[in-house]
């Protein structure tokens, strides 16, 4: 009843925490949203913005129909079988086996790009045996697995359930607007997008390092991509300036 007579307004409590869990939302969102960039940019070009509205829509619906089911969450983390000693829940079996999807996706996006004839930029028309429901049902499982991880990390955060689903909506509205932008830099430098793929083989392995409970925490590796990016756009830069300094040097000697 609290939330209807606004009294949460002048909680200082819940504002804090509606911001720290909208920001750990977002944070915990920018590997799925790598994951709908990379696919969604093997569509046709007119297809590419809905498949990252349908995917994102897909990843909203997920996150909020896991907090509807808190009690089923939090039954996720029982184990339910033993091997070698150590016991594994449902949570785990899910982390393991969308950190086994995560390697195998980002192994054969990087194989393409090593094989192909092309500079490693999408076709207008996309690529050739990928269709719109394909990538959209890939993004689904995906989803779930994010999801789960977003979802468990809120419930852990946050005792009243509007503040976590508030946190999810707004992280996923600031996910929407920046969707385009990222999705555009990936396709528009081949070597951003291998280091898109390879924070994926590595999100992949703590999927599964987390699945067997060897839990190591995300900001290393967001770290260790935000530094590489970085790196790429201080040597996109130069050579960019290489290249006007050049044409300026070839129009002065003409």
């Amino acid at each position: 009843m609290e939330f209807f007579t606004f009294a949460w307004i002048n909680d200082p409590q819940i504002w804090l925490s509606l911001l720290t869990l909208t920001a750990l939302e977002i944070v915990l969102g920018i590997d799925n949203l790598v994951f709908i960039a990379i696919l969604t940019g093997r569509l046709p070009e007119h297809q590419r913005a809905m498949g990252r509205k349908v995917g994102l829509s897909l990843a909203l619906m997920t996150r909020l129909m896991l907090l509807a089911t808190l009690a089923w969450i939090v039954g996720l983390t029982a184990p339910v079988i033993t091997l070698g000693g150590h016991g594994f829940s449902w949570r785990d079996i899910i982390l393991i086996g969308g950190g086994l999807f995560l390697l195998y996706k980002a192994t054969a996006e990087i194989g393409e790009m090593i094989e192909g004839d092309d500079d490693g930029a999408p076709p207008a028309q996309g690529v050739a045996g990928v269709t719109f429901r394909g990538v959209v049902l890939q993004i689904a499982v995906i989803d779930i697995i994010f999801s789960l991880d977003s979802v468990i990390t809120a419930v852990g955060m946050a005792d009243t359930l509007w503040v976590m689903v508030a946190a999810v909506v707004i992280a996923m509205i600031i996910m929407v607007i920046a969707s385009t932008p990222l999705a555009n830099f990936v396709s528009a430098h081949p070597t951003v997008k291998m280091l898109a793929l390879s924070f994926l083989l590595l999100i992949g392995v703590l999927l599964i390092a987390d699945g067997f409970g060897l839990h190591v925490p995300k900001g290393y590796v967001y770290f260790a991509l935000g530094f590489s990016v970085a790196i790429e756009s201080l040597n996109h830069w130069v050579r960019a300036r290489r290249k006007r300094l050049a044409a300026a040097h070839a129009s002065e000697a003409h």
